[in-house]
């Protein structure tokens, strides 16, 4: 542990409150002004897709200039976006507002890779602690992000959003001026050469499995998390009770990292993931007994957690599939998977809520969690094996 893990740490938190803040905010504004209910969600889909695109250039992007370049390069694509979000609130531009959502999910993008960043920047012995600090600082984000969605309202009456995107660019500015702070890993002179085809390191059984379980948990958390303040606005609940579930869904993603690097070591990566599948199935089973606040509440805590168990897990798994020459093909093989099929979900999550309801949406997540737990019976304990062999190396 170093000055860079926790200065990383800090520019992760800003990022997740930035995402928190959207995640409460930006379906309800496609709501409002969208030309049709089926494109409701397609400015969350519009940041996600962003994200998807930027997940394999901003790994062999940093791979060319380095870490904090990129992180640069990242940050200021979200600057731009948050202040095109703020014109097309003042406008009510709906199409301007998605190609804002896609140039912040184009950030968002450059930012996953802080959880790998930190691996470079620590000792080897301390990946999996490393890598919770990082993604605890989502605990930050969520105190602050669903707060300053609902404070930001009161700041400009006639438009009630925009006060949120206004906030959204000073923690972007924010985590600039943290990550000037920061010293990274230049890039390297001469890449090393060698390392083996990509299809020879995704077909690993350490990396089947942590591929799956990351995009499994990301699947199933993106289409009932982004679903959920639609559901609770049908149901007649106000932005204030939508948001503060936000807020407790994302403490239960981020809070237990305090803790799951210890669970990891205590009882290994595949006993943790499924912990973490056990965890969802226990968030499908609330949402579909009822529809009263508390039930929304516990169902995403429950999700949270379940989605950070897996995907800690499936990183730190990752980061034994690669040597130091294959790490930016992999880690961006990996985001890209990850992230397409977490923006697939995004597009189907409001015409799903819209078209089948919130109950239908639950069941439709079960196959999901049992295909991850499958993949975890049969390759998690091959893939830990290899994967501990790999950073042996």
């Amino acid at each position: 542990m170093n000055r860079n893990v926790f200065l990383l740490a800090a520019c992760q938190a800003l990022l997740t409150c930035g995402n928190v803040l959207l995640v409460s905010v930006v379906a309800l504004i496609g709501q409002q002004l969208s030309p049709e209910p089926l494109f409701t969600t397609l400015p969350v889909a519009s940041q996600f897709t962003g994200l998807m695109l930027a997940t394999v250039p901003a790994s062999l992007i940093m791979q060319r200039i380095g870490r904090q370049k990129g992180f640069y390069l990242g940050g200021l694509m979200g600057v731009l976006g948050a202040i095109l979000a703020v014109v097309a609130l003042l406008h009510s531009a709906f199409g301007l507002f998605c190609l804002a959502t896609f140039l912040l999910g184009v950030g968002i993008g450059f930012g996953t890779l802080y959880r790998f960043a930190v691996v470079e920047v620590c000792d080897p012995s301390a990946k999996s602690r490393a890598i919770s600090i990082v993604m605890a600082g989502g605990v930050v984000a969520a105190v602050i992000g669903p707060q300053l969605a609902i404070y930001g309202q009161g700041w400009f009456t006639d438009k009630p959003f925009l006060g949120a995107f206004v906030g959204l660019l000073g923690l972007y500015l924010l985590a600039l001026v943290l990550l000037s702070r920061t010293r990274l890993p230049a890039a390297a002179s001469h890449a090393p050469a060698g390392g083996r085809p990509l299809k020879t390191i995704l077909l690993q059984p350490a990396c089947v499995a942590s591929v799956v379980v990351a995009t499994v948990a990301y699947m199933a958390m993106t289409l009932l998390m982004t679903a959920t303040p639609l559901a609770m606005a049908r149901c007649g609940y106000s932005f204030t009770h939508a948001a503060e579930v936000i807020q407790w869904h994302v403490l239960g993603m981020f809070l237990p990292s305090f803790i799951t690097a210890r669970l990891i070591e205590r009882w290994g990566l595949k006993q943790v993931m499924l912990c973490g599948v056990f965890l969802m199935l226990g968030c499908v089973a609330v949402n579909l007994s009822g529809t009263e606040v508390w039930q929304f509440w516990l169902a995403l805590v429950l999700l949270g957690v379940g989605w950070n168990f897996m995907f800690i897990s499936a990183t730190q798994m990752l980061t034994g599939c690669y040597t130091t020459a294959e790490r930016g093909k992999t880690q961006a093989a990996n985001e890209f998977v990850v992230f397409s099929m977490a923006t697939l979900a995004t597009f189907s999550s409001g015409a799903l809520e819209a078209s089948l309801g919130w109950q239908a949406m639950n069941w439709l997540v079960l196959p999901l969690i049992i295909w991850a737990a499958a993949v975890i019976l049969i390759f998690a304990n091959t893939g830990q094996a290899a994967s501990e062999e790999m950073q042996n190396v």
